[in-house]
């Protein structure tokens, strides 16, 4: 084991080998009203890459005119992989322009259809093993304002085959949700910079 990584409290007594426990899949949720949760899991989704992972982003709330930093440096790093065979392959779907699969475009369409379509598309690619690793940017909205049941996330989440490993991001996260998680993490605000009346700004918030 690398060093500085910490041992495990206690062995569970489940059948499986270090290896086989190892390489089970993880469901994380990143929650809480602290900055931050977004860049964590792309962060992850990162490691992920340089792994060779196929990588599927996903963003449920942002608006398709909201340029978000991280989605240039992932659609460049799906370029490299196309051309030199580098890291995995990226794809990346906004609801605010209509979903990339489909046709349609534009933020007209009922946010609510379009969240539940998202998820549809999610659940089959996950059933198909389309995807090494999942980022359901600030899904935990559309769980919160029913647009999305929560029941049928976690069961279709729980019974997903092979090693596809899901991130979910956003805040006020259900707790069938955070119950059903390997990995939870609350973001805390201690201080923000707008506290102090100063705007987000290049490079920090996009």
């Amino acid at each position: 084991m690398p060093k500085g990584v910490p041992l495990p409290d206690s062995v569970p007594d489940d059948g499986l080998t270090t290896r086989q426990r190892r390489n089970l899949p993880v469901l994380a949720v990143h929650t809480g009203e602290g900055k931050g949760k977004s860049t964590a899991a792309f962060g992850m989704a990162l490691r992920a890459w340089n792994q060779g992972f196929d990588v599927g982003v996903f963003q449920f709330v942002k608006s398709a005119k909201w340029k978000v930093g991280e989605e240039a440096a992932f659609r460049t790093l799906g370029q490299l992989h196309t051309e030199n065979g580098v890291g995995g392959a990226v794809e990346w779907h906004k609801m605010g322009e209509g979903w990339s699969w489909t046709r349609k475009k534009g933020s007209d369409d009922d946010h609510a259809a379009a969240a539940a379509e998202g998820w549809q598309e999610i659940a089959r690619r996950l059933e198909t093993q389309a995807h090494r690793f999942y980022v359901l940017d600030e899904f935990t909205y559309p769980l919160k304002w029913g647009w999305v049941d929560v029941a049928d996330v976690v069961r279709t989440l729980r019974d997903r085959p092979g090693n596809q490993h899901v991130v979910i991001t956003g805040r006020d996260a259900p707790q069938a949700l955070i119950d059903a998680a390997d990995l939870v993490t609350g973001m805390t605000k201690v201080k923000h910079p707008m506290d102090a009346g100063r705007k987000g700004q290049r490079g920090i918030e996009w």
